[in-house]
Order: structure tokens, then C-alpha cells, then sequence
């Protein structure tokens, strides 16, 4: 009998699907519509409809989704792009794509997403102002700051109203990027209701990777918008600047959402509010099986937070011990991020140091992804605790 427990398990919920998925797939074959179609349009506009958002534009990755939606929001060439370090490289791959340069912003050490305080001290002390567009000019690099990117990691939301408040201020763009909050909800004290992400910013940005809440069987990504005109926009970028076929009113990218992975997610957003339901009872599980333990810091989730536990991420300080003996006993985890991005070595052109995001630097060290997936058992969690309470390192982690 095989005991071991994955991190991540991509073939029950597909064996699942398989006949619906399978239709899918005759559809196609014998519509031949394999790019565009009707299939992408009921998709777009349902999606639109679980986001709480007027329009939704379906394109072939998250990359090109975070891409589209800043060029479409009007980033150009030149600009810069505040965002943190924190997550995975198209988050910042997307704003170099638009032509821009990402500059980077520290984190919460509780959500792990993009501290307010440290974003509006940044804009004080870090910049001055434009006297024509009244936008902040960064002094690392001289460039014009036009937008925000705030990742919403992990399946957890930034705190949006105080971001909201800070572009007003200095005339920036929103673009969230969402692509790991498909079905998250932020509390807005401003609106007095729940957002839901996506809903917010100018655009936002979704990758369906497979391993996403809502995963396609392949690559796929969307944007989501209240902008009409962003929305055609980004249709447009995304079919190599057409208007109509064969007449372009500027250069584009091909970056369209194939008909069958539009098929396979329009066949799995219908279960996407059980599966996110699921996902927050094994964490609550978790936080339960934890609750005594020492030397373990837990994912915190403010009450302004609905989170969707797109990964369930602890701190230790001793994670390659405890991984290492996770593998051993058969049990999948991962490390989301080991490097932050202003470290890389992709990034060195833009002269970060080490210590210049104190909080990411410490969180990089401590983090492990234990296994998340809404079919994870009761049982299976125990053994993961029980290997994790084995091998856990007897002083606190660090904290600010």
C-alpha cells in the first residue's frame, strides 16, 4: 500500500471530471474550433460573473494576463512599476515585458503580502513628484512610478483599501496580480461589503496553471476588468493588435486562451466554490493540529480576509532539516519562494543588495508549503503534523 501523501494531487479531481472533460473534447474535435469560438465567450463571461466584474478576457497564460493588463492600462516604456519580490518571476517578468522596470516593495510579516506601511513610505521618503502628472519619480532609478502591481499570494488578498487610497494620492494604476486568489475576498471598510479579487484594481490578472485553484489541463490566464475599453484592449494585444482580421491598429502578441482548455475551465468553475470550501476546512484542520506547537508560525488570515489556501505556508527555522525529513517519510512539500526576486540574478541590473527588504529576506529563509488540496484527508494531515511537531526546531523562528 502506497502511504506517501503529495503535495499537490492533479489526478483525482480529473478522474472525476474525466467524462465531462472528455465531452470537452469531442466538442472541439468535431466543431474544429480550437481557437476562440463561443467556447472562450461563455467562459470569459462566466468568469467575469464569478468575479463580480463586467468584462473578462481570456488569454493563453497568467504571464501574458498580468502583461496585457498593465499595457493595456496604459504602462509604457520607460515607466516603473512597484510591486514586491516576494513571488514567483512573472509577477516582474510581465512588468519588464510591458517595457517597464519593477521596483520592489517589502512585505507583511504576518500575510506576506505588500505592506502598506512600507508602499507609503516608499512614495515619502523615496521619490519625488512629477510637477506635470503629479506622480511620484523613484530616485533609484528616475523613472515615473505609473502603477502598482499588489500580488495577492497564496490564496490571501492584500489590504486593499489603504493601496486604494495611496494610487488616488499619487495617480497610479492598479493592476492586481490574482493569479493564486481565484475566488478570494477582501472586506472593503470604504465599500462596506466583500470584493472579490479581481474586482478591484484597473484589471487584474488570473493564471489557470494547472496547479491553480482553478487550473485548466495546460497553460491558460485571463484579465478582469470594469473597463470596457481596457478589456477591448487587451483582446486586442492578445491577437496581434487586430481590430478585425487582418487590419491591425498596432503590434500585438499572440496570446489567445485556446477553445479546449476554455472547455476544460468552463467544466471546472462550477466546482471552484467547493473546492475553495474544501481548501479552507484542511487549513482550519491544520491551524487545529498546530495549536499547541511551539517554534511554528502559521498563516495568519486578518478578518478582513476570506482566503482560498492556494498553498498552506509555515515558518521554521530549521526548513531543510524538517523538508528533507518530510521526503523521508513520504510527504511532498514545497518552498514558495527560496529566492526573492530582488536577489536573482535576473534582476541584478536593478542593484538590490541583500537587506534591502529585511522582511522578504527572513521570510525567504523560514517558509515551507505543506500539502494543500481539497481532497487532503484528516488522516493524511495528522501524519504530515506529526512528522512536522518530530522535526521542528526548538527555538521561535525570527520576527521583526
Amino acid at each position: 500500500m502506497d502511504n506517501k501523501i503529495a503535495f499537490l494531487d492533479l489526478v483525482t479531481p480529473h478522474l472525476k471530471l474525466e467524462e465531462d472533460l472528455m465531452a470537452v473534447c469531442r466538442d472541439v474535435l468535431r466543431s474544429a474550433s480550437f481557437v476562440g469560438g463561443a467556447e472562450v465567450q461563455k467562459f470569459e463571461e462566466q468568469f467575469a460573473h464569478f468575479c463580480n466584474v463586467n468584462r473578462c478576457v481570456g488569454v493563453a497564460n497568467g504571464t501574458d494576463a498580468v502583461r496585457f493588463a498593465l499595457m493595456a492600462a496604459g504602462v509604457r516604456p520607460g515607466d516603473a512599476v512597484l510591486t514586491v519580490s516576494h513571488t514567483f518571476i512573472a509577477t516582474a517578468e510581465a512588468i519588464s515585458q510591458a517595457g517597464a522596470s519593477p521596483e520592489f516593495i517589502d512585505i507583511d510579516e504576518r500575510t506576506y503580502n505588500l505592506d502598506v506601511d512600507k508602499f507609503r513610505e516608499y512614495l515619502e521618503t523615496q521619490c519625488d513628484v512629477d510637477p506635470l502628472t503629479r506622480r511620484p519619480i523613484s530616485r533609484r532609478s528616475g523613472r515615473v512610478i505609473t502603477a502598482i502591481v499588489p500580488v495577492h499570494l497564496y490564496g490571501q488578498m492584500a489590504d486593499m483599501d489603504p493601496i486604494l487610497d495611496l494610487c488616488e494620492t499619487y495617480h497610479l494604476v492598479l493592476v492586481e496580480d490574482a493569479c493564486q486568489a481565484h475566488g478570494a475576498e477582501y472586506f472593503s471598510q470604504k465599500q462596506n461589503c466583500w470584493r472579490k479579487a479581481g474586482s478591484i484594481g484597473k484589471a487584474a490578472a488570473f493564471s489557470f496553471y494547472p496547479g491553480k485553484n482553478l487550473g485548466a489541463c495546460g497553460e491558460a490566464g485571463a484579465v478582469t476588468t470594469n473597463d470596457p475599453a481596457l478589456a477591448q484592449r487587451v483582446r486586442q494585444i492578445r491577437d496581434h493588435g487586430q481590430a478585425e482580421k487582418y487590419f491591425h491598429d498596432a503590434e500585438g502578441y499572440n496570446g489567445r486562451l485556446d477553445t479546449m482548455q476554455a472547455g476544460f475551465l468552463r467544466v471546472k468553475l462550477a466546482h471552484l466554490d467547493q473546492w475553495n470550501q474544501a481548501r479552507r476546512r484542511v487549513a482550519e484542520n491544520y491551524q487545529h493540529l498546530f495549536s499547541d506547537a511551539e517554534g511554528i508560525i502559521l498563516p495568519y488570515e486578518p478578518s478582513w480576509s476570506r482566503a482560498v489556501y492556494h498553498l498552506y505556508v509555515i515558518r521554521v527555522n530549521n526548513r531543510e532539516k524538517l523538508q528533507a525529513q518530510l521526503k523521508m517519510a513520504g510527504i511532498g512539500s514545497g518552498i514558495h519562494y527560496p529566492v526573492p526576486l530582488h536577489l536573482q540574478k535576473a534582476y541584478r541590473t536593478l542593484h538590490y543588495r541583500e537587506g534591502d527588504l529585511p522582511v522578504t529576506e527572513r521570510v525567504a529563509r523560514e517558509i515551507l508549503s505543506l500539502p494543500m488540496f481539497p481532497g487532503l484527508t484528516r488522516a493524511q494531515q495528522e501524519s504530515v503534523v506529526e512528522v512536522v511537531l518530530a522535526n521542528v526546531g526548538l527555538e521561535a523562528v525570527s520576527r521583526v
